[in-house]
């Protein structure tokens, strides 16, 4: 199926076409499936969340546009988000954190857990430089996983200004790590 057919079907799902949302659904789930599973690397877990990306695409089909990037671009990011939510939904982020963060069951010399817990206080440190809000969004993407949509949303801006606060506090945390 070409991209602008895909669009079409999108289209007409906003619209409420069932039958375009079907064939939509027959055309594309393989691909999205695929997603998902190599995602949560379990195959019930993947058809699970397929179902739940077909209701959020039967949903959101109406705020699809060409401006956003292509039809199954579009399609994959909700495929993606919804696979990034179900592994979230496995274990929670504290848990992974916690088991970072035990260096010592880790078999770390008393000397390497040092190394690493100044490298922990200077990445705090440089953290706390940045103006809290935008502090707050560089930990929820890249230390909860969190998408620029979902960040936008959460912080009531545009998408482009998140990813604007994203790079610049990056930008800014790697000119304070080189110091």
């Amino acid at each position: 199926m070409t991209e602008e057919e895909t669009g079409t079907l999108i289209s007409r799902t906003a619209i409420g076409d069932r039958a375009a949302f079907r064939r939509l659904y027959d055309k594309t789930a393989p691909k999205l499936f695929a997603i998902a599973l190599r995602i949560l690397k379990d195959r019930a877990d993947a058809e699970e969340a397929l179902q739940e990306i077909y209701v959020k695409i039967w949903q959101r089909a109406g705020q699809f546009s060409d401006a956003q990037g292509t039809p199954d671009t579009w399609l994959a990011a909700i495929a993606r988000n919804q696979a990034i939510d179900g592994m979230r939904k496995r274990k929670p982020v504290a848990d992974e954190i916690d088991t970072a963060y035990d260096l010592h069951d880790e078999g770390y010399s008393p000397e390497q857990c040092a190394v690493l817990a100044s490298e922990g206080r200077r990445i705090d440190t440089c953290m706390q430089a940045l103006e809290p809000q935008r502090a707050q969004a560089v930990r929820k993407a890249y230390v909860e996983g969190l998408s620029y949509e979902e960040l936008a949303g959460e912080f009531e801006v545009p998408i482009n200004t998140m990813r604007t606060w994203l790079r610049r506090g990056l930008i800014s945390l790697r000119e304070c790590l080189e110091r």
